[in-house]
Formats: C-alpha cells, structure tokens, sequence
C-alpha cells in the first residue's frame, strides 16, 4: 500500500501550484487504476469502482463523502446501479496537487476494506 494513504490533505492556497506533469508521471504508479483525464482543460483523476448492486455503490459513495469531509478535500461522486465514479481535483488551482493522490489512494483502500 502507498505511504499516500499515511499523509493527509494540506490546506491548499488559490496560489498553489499545480503539479507538473513530471509531478504527475511519478505519483501516477501509488495509484494504479486511476486514469489523468483533461475536463474543460482541468486535470482530474478518475477512477470507476464496481459493485454488485446499488446499496453497496450508495454505501462507498457515503464512505467516500466521510473521508472528503474529515480530510476537508472533495471529490466529484456519481453512483449508479453497481458503479461509483469518484474524480479528484483540486478547485482553488484548477488542476492536481498531492492532495489529489493522496486522497485516491484513501479511496482506493476504502475500497478494499
């Protein structure tokens, strides 16, 4: 498991800078599954989790909001019948940051649990 899921979000600054690609290509293996997707030329990461039904998506969509909010970092959540897409950005700086990375690698180990 990445050392990611050890660190927790930093209160992030509209002056922050964004992470650069090279940034990028060395956090992208802590997070395998995740995909680095351009919307309206922002950097998200995304991930699609699968479930077997709608109660246990909507259950990981809820967890996933209790970390967002304990980490004070949040994401874009849809959930449908036997998926999660979870998309993590940092909005104050219109792209990625650690925190993005960090708070996957939580998502990812909420997942597992």
């Amino acid at each position: 498991m990445s050392d990611l899921t050890s660190q927790h979000c930093e209160a992030c600054r509209v002056d922050a800078p964004r992470l650069t690609d090279d940034e990028v290509n060395d956090l992208k293996p802590e997070v395998p599954g995740w995909d680095v997707i351009e919307v309206n030329n922002i950097k998200h990461l995304v991930r699609k989790y699968t479930f077997n039904d709608f109660v246990s998506a909507l259950a990981f969509t809820n967890q996933v909001g209790e970390l967002a909010e304990a980490e004070d970092h949040h994401p874009a959540l849809l959930t449908e019948w036997g998926s999660v897409e979870v998309s993590w950005w940092t909005h104050k700086i219109g792209g990625l940051h650690q925190n993005d990375f960090i708070m996957a690698a939580k998502t990812d180990a909420l997942y597992k649990k």
